[in-house]
């Protein structure tokens, strides 16, 4: 099976089955391939190279000596590059879409707007790349002054996801990119066709070779891959979207030689909607922020709290809502929520509902996988009778599951939002201006959607506390302090020569 049985680009040469290393395409030093699955149909469709640990110090050089040439780029010719590649990704974005369905299994409609979502980043950096400052100040002793000057901080790698493979790869890239630094993106093997597009484009825009290297492996080899960008000696900052367990383990990688990290990790995201509650506002929110991505995403809805008083009805009004979804094939015009990316992701949905059934749980809507599909269809599915005893309360879902939960007052709802070790996003649904000032300080998360499930944009930061990592993407000034590191000169100013 090969691309051209399954789709047609506009652009084909935009399709690439290598890595792309100092500008050049390469294929793995061992001569391995792996394959790349359509979720929609189980169809192997394309191969990349699976590079290995011996592959990486080639990456890294090169862009260790693209480096030291780009961080001389003046901030306006970066802020430049970074509008032209902008301008291509949104000339190329109905191919890159198109790559994102076969590699994802989201819907084209979602495709697309992640591709729009994606360029709003390359424009922001755009601007931010001529916005680092320094500052100069007279200090406590007269006749000393300081200066702190902002420089690249080097050689970066970006660790991307599969569930959005355009949005993660630009942000990242963006920000280093505008700062002065050169970048190696490690895709996920899901999805590395549609990250090598965006480089392929990158390298229409201007930037040289070794700017941006793209290095593709397999699951097998991504551990051991990864942790070798890691500990490179020439890798300075990593930046990282995944799971808590793999963001740990990264984070110990990159104490070899104290890199500079920013962890953006899972999320269990609790959805509380009180009894004054504009009720189609929170449900139309929910219905995105739940099955959007088939529920593959971090900042997804995990847990929805909803107050005794309006319980039923509101869970009447999800099921409801929920059956107008058209499960299918992420080409088809009729689809409104695609494959899982992963069979993994079926499998750990079998796994929440059997735990939750067994402890009373009671599945409304949905449950099991979606027949006679081929590829990793389930149905989108709503329990209702969730406690505090569930692995879904404990774990995040990573799929089209929603439980909904009871509550009472605003403490006990509260309590049961914070009762997680993650804190990346949470979102409240009231009318009440005194509630809505007391849970954005009381609810433990870096971003709090208050009567909207949309949190994050190019121009908001973007990150969580506790266990959902560390570091913040996105936003002013913040994003691109990641990729800067500051340096004080202090200087002796000598009194004048009296006459």
């Amino acid at each position: 099976m090969s691309a051209t049985t399954l789709f047609m680009l506009e652009d084909n040469t935009l399709f690439h089955e290598a890595s792309l290393l100092n500008g050049q395409y390469v294929q793995a030093r061992g001569g391995r391939r792996f394959g790349i699955e359509d979720p929609g149909s189980g169809q192997t469709f394309a191969f990349c190279p699976t590079n290995a640990v011996a592959d990486v110090d080639e990456f890294v050089t090169s862009s260790q000596n693209a480096f030291l040439e780009y961080r001389k780029t003046n901030p306006r010719e970066r802020s430049k590059m970074l509008l032209e590649w902008h301008r291509l990704v949104s000339n190329a974005k109905k191919d890159i879409a198109m790559l994102v369905v076969y590699e994802t299994g989201k819907p084209m409609a979602e495709a697309l707007g992640e591709v729009d979502y994606a360029l709003g980043f390359a424009w922001w950096f755009a601007g931010e790349a001529e916005r680092v400052r320094g500052s100069i100040a007279q200090p406590s002793i007269s006749s000393r002054r300081t200066f702190v000057i902002k420089q690249p901080i080097g050689v970066s790698v970006a660790l991307v996801p599969w569930n959005f493979p355009i949005a993660m790869t630009i942000r990242k890239a963006a920000a280093a990119l505008a700062a002065g630094c050169t970048i190696i993106i490690k895709p996920s093997p899901e999805t590395p066709l549609s990250i090598l597009a965006l480089a392929d484009l990158a390298l229409r825009a201007g930037f040289a070779p070794g700017v941006l290297n793209i290095l593709t492996t397999d699951n097998a080899n991504t551990p051991t891959v990864s942790e070798a960008l890691c500990k490179h000696p020439l890798v300075r900052k990593v930046t990282f979207t995944g799971s808590t367990a793999v963001g740990e383990l990264i984070a110990r990688h990159c104490s070899v030689g104290l890199k500079k990290v920013t962890l953006e990790l899972g999320g269990n995201c609790p959805f509380l909607v009180f009894d004054d509650a504009d009720l189609d506002q929170a449900l139309a929110a929910l219905m995105v922020l739940k099955w959007r991505t088939a529920g593959q995403a971090c900042t997804h809805a995990n847990r929805a709290y909803v107050q005794s008083s309006v319980y039923e009805k509101f869970l009447l009004m999800i099921v409801e809502a929920t059956k107008q979804i058209r499960v299918g094939h992420g080409s088809s015009p009729e689809t409104t929520m695609g494959a899982l990316t992963t069979v993994r992701g079926i499998e750990k949905m079998e796994k929440h509902i059997a735990d939750a059934v067994s402890k009373g749980g009671k599945v409304v809507y949905g449950g099991g996988r979606v027949e006679p599909l081929n590829g990793n269809f389930f149905q989108p599915t709503v329990i209702s009778g969730m406690t505090s005893s569930m692995l879904t309360t404990r774990e995040e879902i990573f799929g089209p599951l929603l439980g909904v939960y009871r509550f009472d007052s605003e403490n006990q709802a509260v309590e049961m939002a914070n009762n997680t070790n993650m804190g990346l996003a949470s979102y409240f649904f009231t009318k009440d201006a005194s509630r809505t000032w007391r849970l954005l300080e009381s609810l433990e998360a870096g971003m709090i959607g208050m009567n909207t499930g949309n949190s994050s944009a190019a121009e908001s930061p973007f990150g969580g506390i506790k266990a959902s990592g560390y570091g913040k993407e996105a936003g002013k000034d913040v994003a691109i302090e990641e990729y800067i590191v500051a340096k004080t000169g202090t200087l002796t100013v000598e009194p004048s020569p009296k006459l």
